[in-house]
């Protein structure tokens, strides 16, 4: 074997009637997710599988709490796990409510094995590109990091359009100071063009330097 073979992603299922679970236990390892099975909120916190699990399937009305207070009680917490709701008392309030949430699908009971395969998997795939688009926003943190403070402020206003010149005359430098500083900036975030150097700059969030 040349390498590690990649762990099938974790499905997480809260609902309380066992029947349901049992099916749904089934269906999704029979196409060789992990699965979890809860029947209540607090049993699936509790469990410490949030953070490492792909989606969650959630039944919108459960006996102890409404399935969509604990996807707000999920956001809240910044827990960002994509949601396939299911019911089978669904109307449209409830399915526009779930997905302006968020969530991936709403699917009525009783639903197609195949609708739930698909949910499910677009489900996993939303949260690989979460993951990636996190992990890449924490590595130019991480890069970022090492600026100094005037580092920050001359890549803050490059970023906002302004020449070496202009850059020179609000911080009171010489404009070969400011070349320095950005070659510097440049180097440390391993960027080789402005345009990249902005585009980190919004994937950070920066806002415009003050003059010091």
């Amino acid at each position: 074997m040349t390498g590690a073979v990649a762990e099938a992603p974790l499905v997480l299922v809260l609902d309380d009637e066992a029947p349901v679970r049992t099916a749904l236990d089934s269906l999704l390892r029979s196409v060789g997710f992990r699965v979890a099975c809860f029947a209540a909120p607090q049993e699936l916190l509790d469990s410490g599988l949030m953070a490492t699990a792909g989606c969650l399937v959630l039944d919108i009305r459960l006996q102890i709490a409404s399935g969509l207070d604990f996807q707000a009680q999920l956001a809240e917490s910044g827990i960002r796990i994509p949601v396939v709701f299911m019911t089978g008392h669904g109307d449209i309030p409830m399915s526009v409510r779930a997905m302006k949430a968020g969530a991936v699908d709403f699917l009525s009971k009783p639903f197609r094995d195949q609708d739930m395969l698909d949910a499910v998997a677009a489900a996993i795939e939303r949260d690989r590109e979460r993951r990636v688009a996190a992990q890449r926003v924490a590595g130019i943190a991480g890069r970022y990091a090492t600026l100094t403070p005037r580092e920050r402020q001359i890549m803050a206003l490059v970023a906002d359009g302004l020449m070496n010149k202009e850059i020179a005359g609000r911080l009171g430098l010489s404009e070969i100071t400011i070349k320095i500083h950005r070659g510097q900036v440049m180097r440390k975030l391993e960027v080789r063009s402005i345009t990249d150097l902005v585009r980190l700059a919004d994937a950070l969030d920066l806002g415009r330097a003050d003059p010091a």
